[in-house]
């Protein structure tokens, strides 16, 4: 998820800066914000992580339904690399890319 720092981060690398309760009214500009970020800036710096990070829902489902890699490679061992194949497109179809 997307937070305000980070977007202020994405921003402004190496910005230092606090959020009280992730309000945006509640910026503390450590630096005393010296690029002049505005509010409507960091909210359009929101919106802009929030989408790629929700484009990439099907990376985080894969990853924790995926065989650990040593189970992997024990597939591969014993069904070889079409049998490998097989089982990590279960997966893959079962969470397609956007």
């Amino acid at each position: 998820m997307a937070d305000i720092i980070s977007a202020i981060r994405a921003i402004k690398s190496g910005a230092q800066v606090s959020v009280n309760n992730e309000d945006i009214e509640q910026i503390t500009w450590h630096d005393g914000n010296p690029t002049n970020i505005t509010n409507q800036q960091i909210l359009d710096k929101q919106a802009e992580l929030q989408v790629a990070y929700d484009a990439k829902q099907y990376q985080r489902d894969r990853a924790v339904e995926y065989p650990t890699w040593q189970d992997q490679l024990d597939d591969i061992y014993h069904n070889g690399i079409d049998g490998w194949k097989a089982t990590i497109k279960t997966t893959k179809d079962k969470y397609p890319k956007g």
